[in-house]
């Protein structure tokens, strides 16, 4: 089935630009990109439209790093670091997950709120319940999201009221991956929670999966200063963080870390020559007081780079948001380097939050042909002066102000969604 969308096209190709066509179209065959074009082809005259005149259409969001069972506790604990906000909040919160029906009913109103933010593509933590990971794979995937999920794994430097033993964490990924099968858009991928929660037994196992199945692998990786102290303890024979997942085989090829905040230029050089993504996740790094990720150092140095809200580290799941934190921390880290660190431009960062995700699921930058269509419709007509904007002046405008009830539409893998 043949469909035009007609708007301002705006979308990041490479990292640095913005593409920009004026009063534009999208055509798309049964949800997959056609062709873009400044006038409609005589060929498309007869296809069914969705007009949004004089709105701004972009790229949907890709929010490549958060905990979905830790929505209920946005904005709590923003007082205490990393490893007291976890023993704090974190883990009654996501204990409360045991149960199916609460599972249920938070998932459903969290599914929801990505899709008023403009995300479609996600890769998030569950907790370590087997059910309630199922059950949120399954909201998703009904609301026409992709990505992947973690059930987590978690065998050691727990509370006793939510924790799993090796074994057991064992038979509940066997069980969860089993039960993932049935999902077509939203995948399985392994999540040890960070490497002191984490047993080497269980470690090396979740190694040998990886490797086995061919799965795709998630993590925390240098976050905060008493954590990699902590983890220097626990694996006095590892010089770095990374060689702590690196010795069991889970430092590989499409590994997602996230944080890197003290990632020096070894542990970057590694991620870099094994592939390894960073997440990087300003509003968390900010909140609970981690520090300042190197996110032009890493960059400059060929480390992929992708962001994440990571609620609720993070107190704004609204990508948009994200993204706004991510330019205002890089000019902190600029004043910070004395004025010799370059911050992010807009267009750099909303790379970062739409196009470099994309690239992480496989896709070209931007608005490509053959590709599933994920875009969000934003609507600035309510900013003053804005038919005396530019389309990059109203872009710009856009990334800072714009917020759910300015955004009009969302097309999640070539459905209409929102």
């Amino acid at each position: 089935m043949l469909r035009v969308l007609k708007g301002n096209i705006l979308f990041a190709p490479a990292f640095g630009s913005l593409e920009v066509i004026d009063h534009g179209c999208i055509v798309l065959q049964d949800g997959k990109i056609t062709g873009l074009f400044k006038e409609l082809p005589e060929r498309f005259q007869s296809a069914e439209s969705d007009d949004f005149g004089d709105a701004l259409i972009v790229p949907s969001f890709c929010d490549m790093h958060l905990h979905a069972p830790q929505y209920p506790m946005l904005g709590m604990g923003m007082d205490l670091p990393l490893l007291d906000w976890l023993n704090t909040y974190t883990f009654k919160t996501e204990s409360r997950f045991a149960d199916p029906e609460y599972a249920r009913k938070i998932y459903h109103e969290f599914v929801q709120k990505l899709i008023d933010g403009g995300t479609t593509r996600v890769c998030m933590f569950s907790s370590l319940h087997t059910d309630a990971t199922g059950i949120l794979m399954e909201e998703l995937e009904q609301a026409g999201l992709c990505g992947y999920v973690g059930k987590v794994s978690m065998d050691r430097n727990s509370p006793d009221y939510y924790s799993e033993t090796t074994e057991e964490s064992k038979r509940e990924t066997l069980r969860w991956l089993k039960e993932s099968e049935r999902f077509q858009n939203i995948r399985p991928i392994l999540t040890p929670r960070f490497t002191p929660s984490c047993s080497d037994d269980l470690m090396a196992w979740l190694g040998d999966l990886a490797k086995e199945r061919n799965l795709p692998v998630q993590s925390h990786l240098s976050e905060n200063r008493g954590e990699i102290a902590w983890v220097k303890e626990l694996h006095p024979d590892c010089e770095r963080y990374w060689e702590t997942y690196h010795k069991y085989g889970l430092w590989k090829n499409g590994t997602l870390m996230a944080h890197c905040v003290y990632s020096d230029e070894t542990e970057r050089k590694a991620m870099r020559d094994y592939g390894v993504t960073a997440v990087h996740c300003a509003d968390s790094n900010i909140n609970i007081a981690s520090g300042l990720a190197p996110v032009r150092q890493m960059l400059s140095e060929g480390v992929p780079v992708v962001l994440g809200s990571d609620i609720a580290g993070g107190a704004q799941l609204n990508m948009l948001d994200v993204i706004q934190m991510t330019i205002r921390m890089s000019k902190i880290k600029r004043i910070e380097s004395g004025w010799t660190t370059d911050f992010l431009t807009v267009a750099e960062a909303f790379y970062l939050g739409t196009s470099a995700g994309a690239e992480y699921f496989g896709d070209r930058p931007g608005f490509v042909p053959g590709q599933s269509l994920h875009a969000v419709v934003l609507d600035d007509s309510a900013f003053t002066e804005t038919k005396n904007l530019t389309l990059k002046e109203r872009f710009e405008r856009a990334v800072y102000l714009c917020k759910p009830q300015q955004i009009k539409a969302v097309y999640g893998n070539g459905k209409r969604i929102k």
